[in-house]
């Protein structure tokens, strides 16, 4: 039998993982594998916080000391485009059979502050975080305002066009 996804959420703000968001945003994580081609069994921890929350894990982590929207912080070091697969990550699978593709933090604050500033609704913003972090745990980067900028945001819009919540 196949393992699925292992993708817990948790908050550290009153009311932030109720069943609604959480459903969301483990079918956005999901989606984004499912896309990528990830085929092997993940597990993605999700954390839900407000702006002084992801301050503080900023500050620390990164050395940045000002509030974000979402935080990712791969486990491994892979090339975007380029999942993960049985005989690439049989090494990295923990003891229960699952590979830890690593963390999000998504400031539920910023979130609400963007949807109202992009004109969406939360719900859209959520899933866009999401499906952004993940995209980060699997390589991608936009640190850059070249191709691999464009080749992120490719396909974060191809996500979010399955998930029916494209712009």
């Amino acid at each position: 039998m196949r393992k699925s996804h292992y993708i817990p959420v948790t908050a550290d703000v009153p009311g932030a993982s109720n069943e609604r968001t959480c459903s969301l945003l483990r079918k956005a994580i999901k989606t984004a594998l499912l896309l990528e081609g990830v085929t092997l069994p993940c597990e993605v921890d999700v954390l839900l916080t407000g702006d002084t929350g992801i301050q503080q894990i900023n500050r620390t982590q990164r050395d940045v000391d000002r509030p974000t929207d979402v935080l990712s912080f791969p486990e491994f070091d892979f090339s975007p485009g380029q999942p993960p697969t049985p005989e690439t990550a049989g090494d990295l699978l923990d003891s229960t059979g699952l590979l830890p593709l690593g963390d999000m933090v998504i400031s539920m604050e910023r979130a609400a502050a963007q949807a109202k500033e992009y004109g969406h609704s939360n719900r859209r913003e959520l899933a866009y975080l999401a499906v952004h972090s993940t995209l980060h745990l699997l390589g991608y980067d936009h640190l850059d305002e070249g191709p691999m900028k464009s080749q992120m945001r490719a396909r974060e819009e191809a996500v979010m066009k399955e998930l029916g919540l494209e712009r």
